[in-house]
């Protein structure tokens, strides 16, 4: 519950962020609040804010904000145990997979103990998310961007320090350092959103040996 709402608190402060972003791009408050409850994943929002803000069309936004999303459908393979309910709650289940909820998940070792990481994250998250949408949407204007306040550093920072527990081997720890070199090697070429989602290419092997 403290590393949950931890997590929540700061990506709600960084969602400010995207309403005063969204807003100044020439999207209204109930516009970009609708964008946060049914997208609800910060780097497509941002990306596709960006794009429509710089003078970009719909459809050029679109592309690359659903590559970026593509990656929640990685994570969703890894969580089987975690995603078993059916209907429309698994709907519902599958529309909170991000990041944060992920990671949150994998690093408890008991199978009740990562359903309850997830949904704790994914809930907290959610609110704070779409809060602080609402908040930087009013606020238009005002403040600036996140990185005038440093904010942009507290996803990777969370994210990195969410992943740390899961390093428990050579073998996840090589597979950690190949992913990370692929993405760094893509990052000054590739669109955003691919290095990421290409990185996951390193885990294979890992996959395949496991597997056999």
């Amino acid at each position: 519950m403290r590393d949950s709402v931890s997590i929540g608190l700061a990506t709600g402060v960084y969602a400010v962020s995207f309403g005063v972003l969204s807003v100044a791009a020439g999207f209204s408050v109930l516009q970009t609040c609708v964008m946060s409850l049914v997208c609800f994943t910060g780097a497509s929002q941002f990306m596709f804010v960006s794009v429509m803000g710089a003078g970009g069309s719909a459809a050029a936004a679109l592309p690359p904000a659903v590559l970026l999303a593509a990656r929640n459908g990685i994570y969703a393979l890894s969580l089987g145990s975690v995603l078993r309910r059916a209907g429309w709650r698994r709907a519902l289940d599958a529309h909170l997979v991000i990041d944060e909820s992920t990671a949150m998940a994998h690093a408890q070792r008991d199978p009740a103990q990562r359903r309850r990481g997830f949904v704790l994250t994914a809930l907290t998250i959610f609110a704070c998310w779409n809060a602080g949408t609402l908040a930087g949407a009013l606020a238009g204007g005002v403040l600036g961007a996140p990185e005038s306040y440093g904010l942009h550093a507290i996803f990777p920072a969370v994210f990195l320090a969410l992943l740390v527990p899961q390093v428990r081997s050579r073998e996840v720890l090589a597979c950690a350092l190949a992913g990370a070199g692929i993405a760094l090697l893509l990052v000054p070429a590739a669109p955003a959103g691919v290095p990421v989602i290409a990185a996951v290419v390193a885990a294979l092997p890992l996959m395949l040996r496991r597997r056999a």
